[in-house]
């Protein structure tokens, strides 16, 4: 190795904080980055596989970097070629294996390999006509689900069944685990009856392959001689095979992981993987990237304190994030009368904040399911505010982009064939995109018409910001984004839900719905589910750089009873506290302020009805008190009277389940309370007990 080599692997390091630097300067061996959001872990492994490079322990095309997205795939091939590493393959699981079953399939099975499937559908529903069950296109749905939750788990019949029973899963449409199974079956022979494959096959016949041909084992372990794999918190089961099957017994990897944004679960990902990593590959070099460079001192301390307190099986191998941020503001904490409120809050929000110079690309708004951003989207289609919806349509798969591309496509084959290439690329891409339907001025109409003017524009903006003047680059760098799903940069805000929002990052974060039955879900069911819900939310909240708003619903057309997330309990302002142990002045005074926040907070979170009831319960109870010559609190307390006006139990049965009546005081007020709760007058007895 030459000292300029030399002098060049040091200068990488420079770059870099001491975390970072501890990761890419150990090249050899296994290791594990334990890496929090906004730490600069796409960094450190990039830097990691440049140093190897530049001090010649790897030859860049004999290193495989796994990604779990295209779009992380392209954006490591670009950071290593900026940094003089232009030959390392960086490849999702599937692209990887896909590849290489590919080439190895006239060898090892013979013929061509059969084509892939996009979509289960058609076949699911094949599949459950001929075992005779009906199934609506959320069935199919719901089926073409568990099928692959079933093949990356690698479970077979028996297995299968007893992962539904392990894991208290239902099986989709009240079926059956005999059905399931049976539809599984009959799944398979549709496809063998259509000659094809589907999605999960590309890694289970490749990890065949390689198990029963040792010769193309061998040769693929003399191709790849040092694995680096991004996300390793969310790798299943059968990925974690086809990994074990790539390295061969050896031990020269290196996986980064964050087990808090572990939140595909219910899709087969394990972060147990990445938890056991070291027991699995003894010798493991364990880092810890805790530097967050993204987010704020506020935001990093709210993240914190909602992952603070969850069981030690979730914890291990989480981070503590530590802001290197200079302070900024506070995280704000809204509440509303109802769903439609709610997006016109928001919607005023975000006008202001474009008003105030903050472009809309840099705002979003995320929320829990899809369904939410109706009300989003017809509140800011109000306010004239552009906007895109990210969980939808893929950017390259929109009709207007997809006309847009066959011009450019068109148009980029002429100049090739008439050996023309130095345009004006600007003026070209915009008289191309004129045919598409882009116009140099914005429409004045906003929703679908605005989002197609915003999807063009887009691509003139690509064009605008290019520093190559060859229109052919320009569109060969078109049809690469294109296929690796890398959208281009959009002029609106975002709506995307939570999962879609993993990988992504805002100046302006607004999480919508942070309510019982939204955030946790109500389909959550068992503990270990309830904690994958709280890192949904910490993922969302790590998203945001600069401005984070988390706000809730009371109602969702007005009149209801909603309850802002238990996720809230120690970050909502004015939470009321427990002053147990309290004595003296001041600590009466402070349980007063506290028993006034309480009680504005409830006000303030509840419907005028429930409220309404809170107030007749306490008269009853004041009544109660007095003909027993009792304080009020020895009848019931305050909390306890506000618990009963939200849950307004039916049934003593129901009513026993608050805290604070046991069978004493239902014996003595039960009929009372479901009396009250009824809207009926309750006398209450003038002789004390």
């Amino acid at each position: 190795m030459s000292s300029e080599d030399t002098e060049r692997a040091e200068r990488l390091l420079e770059a870099l904080d001491p975390d970072q630097r501890s990761v890419a300067q150990f090249v050899s061996g296994p290791m594990a980055v334990l890496a929090g959001a906004g730490t600069g872990k796409t960094r450190a492994i990039t830097y990691r596989i440049a140093y190897g490079v530049a001090r010649g322990v790897y030859e860049p095309t004999n290193v495989l970097a796994v990604t779990f997205t295209k779009r992380a795939a392209v954006e490591m091939r670009e950071r290593l070629t900026a940094l003089g590493v232009p030959g390392v393959q960086a490849r999702t699981f599937h692209s990887a294996a896909l590849r290489q079953l590919q080439y190895f399939w006239p060898s090892a099975i013979g013929g061509s390999m059969p084509p892939l499937i996009e979509h289960k559908a058609s076949l699911i529903s094949a599949a459950a006509a001929r075992i005779g069950i009906r199934a609506d296109k959320a069935l199919v749905r719901d089926l073409a689900a568990e099928v692959e939750w079933s093949k990356v788990s690698m479970l077979d019949a028996d297995a299968y069944a007893e992962a539904v029973r392990a894991n208290r899963r239902t099986p989709p449409g009240d079926l059956s685990v005999d059905d399931v199974l049976a539809l599984m079956d009959a799944y398979q022979e549709a496809k063998e009856d259509r000659g094809v494959l589907d999605f999960e096959d590309v890694l289970v016949l490749t990890a065949g392959i390689l198990q029963d041909y040792p010769a193309i084992a061998q040769r693929i372990h003399r191709q790849y001689r040092s694995f680096v794999v991004d996300e390793y918190q969310d790798v299943s089961a059968l990925q974690h095979h086809v990994l074990n099957l790539w390295l061969g017994g050896r031990h020269d990897i290196c996986v980064v992981g964050d087990v808090a944004q572990t939140i595909y679960s219910f899709a087969g990902a394990s972060p147990r993987y990445l938890q056991d990593f070291a027991q699995e590959h003894k010798g493991a070099r364990v880092v810890q990237l805790v530097r967050d460079y993204r987010s704020t001192p506020q935001i990093v301390s709210a993240a914190n304190t909602l992952m603070k307190g969850e069981h030690s099986s979730v914890l291990k191998g989480a981070v503590k994030l530590v802001s290197q941020r200079d302070d900024g503001v506070p995280v704000d904490y809204q509440s509303y009368a109802d769903d439609n409120d709610e997006a016109l809050g928001i919607a005023r929000q975000i006008r202001k904040l474009h008003d105030n110079g903050v472009s809309y690309s840099s705002i979003a708004i995320l929320y829990r399911t899809n369904g939410q951003s109706e009300n989003f989207e017809a509140q800011l289609s109000e306010a004239g505010v552009p906007f895109l919806v990210h969980s939808g349509m893929r950017f390259f798969e929109r009709e207007e982009v997809r006309r847009a591309m066959f011009l450019l496509k068109k148009q980029a084959a002429t100049l090739h064939n008439q050996g023309i290439d130095q345009v004006d690329v600007v003026h070209l891409v915009e008289d191309l995109l004129g045919i598409a339907g882009w116009s140099p001025q914005a429409p004045q109409a906003q929703g679908a018409v605005r989002e197609r003017w915003d999807n063009l524009n887009a691509i003139v903006e690509m064009a605008r910001s290019s520093t190559n003047d060859s229109f052919i680059c320009f569109v060969n760098n078109l049809v690469e984004r294109e296929v690796s799903q890398a959208a281009p940069t959009t002029e609106g805000v975002t709506l995307s839900t939570l999962h879609a929002a993993k990988g992504l990052e805002w100046e302006h974060v607004f999480l919508a719905g942070v309510s019982e039955g939204l955030i946790p879900i109500s389909l959550a069911q068992g503990e270990n589910a309830i904690e994958e819900e709280k890192r949904l939310l910490y993922v969302g909240m790590t998203r945001a750089r600069d401005h984070l708003a988390i706000s809730y619903s009371r109602s969702r057309h007005g009149g209801g009873n909603r309850q802002r997330s238990r996720f809230m309990k120690d970050l909502w302002p004015r939470e009321e506290r427990s002053q147990v142990g309290a004595s003296s002045a001041r600590a009466g005074t402070s349980k007063r302020s506290a028993a006034k926040a309480a009680h504005a907070e409830f006000e303030e979170s509840n419907s005028p009805e429930v409220v309404e009831l809170f107030e007749r319960l306490r008269a009853w109870r004041k009544a109660e008190a007095e003909a027993r010559l009792v304080p009020a609190y020895a009848v019931l307390t305050d909390k306890t009277l506000r618990d009963v006006a939200i849950a307004q139990p039916k049934t003593l049965t129901q009513l026993r389940v608050i805290r604070g009546i046991g069978e004493v005081k239902i014996d003595y007020f039960g009929s009372q309370i479901l009396a009250i709760i009824r809207g009926e007058e309750v006398q209450v007895e003038t002789e004390p007990a």
